[in-house]
């Protein structure tokens, strides 16, 4: 199975370092990955995306053309990623940022306010582990334990004091999207 998705946000929301995470995730399960940043030109705050295939088989090209999930962060990158994706195709919409959702009814959507979330665990930098944890809750690519492995090594010795809210909120998220299926 092959999965191609796209991480967007501004700069210093942590998009990178979820794409990061994914992608050594999807090494430690001895899957195929592929991963390509892209930057704006400012250095916090402009937008920034990247594009991460993690696969079974081989993958062809790392450039990611219709993707099979997004994670987006503010409303620039719903308003360009989302018409993006493949029929079928996940959409996880950070709403404590983003106001609505895309008018397509051929993708699985999820609103999930991940800033409000972070700050009850006391640290807004997590916000995007809350998406990835819903991410990998709706499709079971990688698994969180891999995840967690993958930022021992992305991290700085200095900040694995935040190893356990990065688990939490990963945890959490994907806790957030069983228990929305297990009640609809």
């Amino acid at each position: 199975m092959e999965h191609r998705m796209i991480f967007a946000g501004f700069g210093g929301q942590g998009v990178m370092l979820m794409g990061q995470l994914v992608a050594y995730a999807g090494m430690l399960e001895g899957k195929h990955v592929a991963w390509i940043p892209s930057y704006g030109p400012e250095m916090r705050g402009g937008t920034a995306n990247c594009a991460v295939t993690v696969s079974d088989k081989p993958i062809a090209s790392p450039i990611v053309y219709e993707p099979t999930a997004a994670i987006v962060l503010n409303q620039p990158s719903l308003e360009k990623f989302a018409p993006q994706l493949t029929p079928g195709g996940q959409l996880l919409i950070n709403s404590s940022l983003i106001s609505g959702i895309s008018p397509r009814v051929d993708i699985n959507q999820v609103c999930m306010k991940a800033n409000d979330l972070a700050n009850q665990l006391g640290n807004l930098k997590v916000a995007n582990m809350f998406l990835l944890g819903a991410l990998i809750g709706l499709t079971g690519f990688i698994h969180i334990e891999s995840v967690v492995g993958a930022l021992k090594k992305v991290l700085p010795p200095h900040r694995h004091n935040l190893l356990e809210v990065n688990r939490q909120a990963l945890q959490k998220g994907l806790e957030y999207v069983t228990s929305c299926s297990q009640g609809a």
